[in-house]
């Protein structure tokens, strides 16, 4: 999402890191360039030129004139403005001992509201509370059923009820949530524009029935200052008390994350990174401040990692390094390990100092091409690729749609990789794995 104010800002460093000392017409001219990125990036004016009121006042209180490395105290000073500026600290919604703990979701039409209520439904059943959602939004077609069909992927229960007013099925819900013992009640409500005074009456009366612990309005991050401002509108009717941030892996410039916290003083709690369900997490902005900047977020990388294995089987595969029995077939399930991840793209953004490497191609086609030779082999093959010979290879090319000369290339990269692995065997292979992550990042 940041992709673009990313690289402008880190070019306006790059004239600072090389000196070995700044002045204040330095510090202008850069602070000048960083102003013509925000604005690009269709970042709010009063944002933009609080935030760079801010940088200069921070630079010039600071001992940065004076420093052994300037560049390098000018990007710590922006990263702190940076990281204020989208909210300081991650906002944890503690439930604490209330049952049900009622979080209401609302948004204008399109921004992925229903989408973001599934979402928000797994992050918490995978936290382990028992949660339910109710079909508020009764006013868009078959709004219901996309709701329904969301939630039964992911064995949630949903509340709806025919013929009733969204406000009276609010309240009902919040009954049988406490009768069926369950934690959380997210409100899926119908998306409006704030234009429309009935839908907003509509949400209000909602709100008043269900008395919401939560109010979580979502923000598409393609909306840009649009977002502010139907954001604002929104807390004329009912209290909002944070933001989810869907598209956050589009090509939007970003201007809706950088705005909407900062005018609005409320934070952006969450945000969607992709299509699938799991594809949601807890906004840090000083995780996103560090990627802007482009110093990774390795914190976030190692918690993907941790996430998407499983200690037993990642203790097995330590030991398989150790022992060099590594196969095809654990190749083949690190690569979808790595795929539950996320992209290779955003893998490798997370990975501090990648982008002083200039430009990295991640194939996806690569990993998918790979995971379809190795499951066009049989187990016997996985497990033993030396009894591939020249028919064998044959077989499988054909089964996986690729040429002869593809598998061979995949053949010979498990040799060098089991070579690599040899090499690594004992107490560096073992300090490889202690972070739980796959061998192959």
């Amino acid at each position: 999402m940041f992709d673009s104010l990313s690289e402008k800002i880190q070019q306006a460093f790059k004239k600072l890191t090389g000196r070995g000392k700044l002045s204040e017409k330095d510090i202008d001219a850069a602070l000048r360039e960083i102003r013509m990125s925000l604005l690009e990036a269709d970042v709010n004016y009063k944002v933009a030129k609080n935030f760079l009121t801010d940088v200069r006042e921070r630079a010039m209180d600071s001992d940065i004139f004076h420093s052994l490395t300037p560049g390098q105290t000018m990007i710590k000073i922006v990263y702190e403005a940076l990281s204020d500026l989208l909210g300081g600290t991650a906002a944890q919604i503690n439930t604490g001992s209330t049952s049900p703990f009622v979080i209401m979701v609302a948004g204008v039409q399109g921004s992925g509201k229903t989408t973001s209520a599934a979402k928000l439904a797994l992050h918490f059943k995978n936290k382990g509370k028992r949660v339910m959602v109710a079909a508020c939004d009764t006013k868009r077609a078959a709004a219901v059923s996309q709701l329904e069909v969301l939630l039964k992927s992911i064995d949630v229960p949903m509340y709806s009820a025919q013929g009733l007013e969204p406000a009276e099925v609010a309240s009902n819900a919040c009954k049988e949530a406490k009768l069926q013992a369950r934690e959380i009640l997210i409100i899926d409500t119908a998306g409006r524009q704030h234009v429309d005074e009935a839908l907003m009456q509509e949400i209000a009366a909602i709100y008043e029935a269900a008395k919401p612990h939560e109010t979580l309005f979502v923000v598409d991050s393609m909306m840009g200052q649009q977002a502010v401002s139907s954001a604002e509108a929104f807390g004329q009717a009912i209290d909002i008390s944070g933001f989810i941030l869907t598209k956050a892996d589009s090509d939007a410039r970003g201007g809706a994350a950088l705005s909407v916290a900062y005018i609005t003083g409320k934070p952006i709690k969450f945000a969607a990174t992709g299509e699938k369900l799991s594809d949601f997490e807890i906004f840090h902005p000083d995780r996103i401040a560090s990627r802007i900047l482009g110093m990774g977020d390795m914190a976030t990388l190692i918690e993907k990692a941790q996430a998407s294995f499983d200690e037993e089987a990642a203790l097995a595969m330590a030991e398989k390094l150790e022992k060099n029995t590594f196969n095809l077939q654990d190749y083949l399930e690190q690569l979808d390990q790595i795929s539950e991840m996320g992209s290779l793209e955003e893998i490798i953004k997370s990975i501090p100092g990648a982008n002083k490497m200039g430009p990295i191609e991640a194939d996806e086609r690569e990993i998918a091409r790979t995971k379809a030779i190795i499951q066009s082999m049989t187990m016997k093959e996985r497990e033993n690729p030396q009894i591939l010979n020249a028919s064998r290879k044959r077989r499988i090319a054909a089964g996986s749609g690729t040429k002869v000369s593809d598998v061979n290339q995949l053949i010979k990269g498990y040799d060098q990789m089991r070579k690599i692995i040899k090499q690594l065997s004992g107490k560096k292979g073992k300090r490889m794995n202690r972070l739980n992550l796959p061998f192959q990042l």
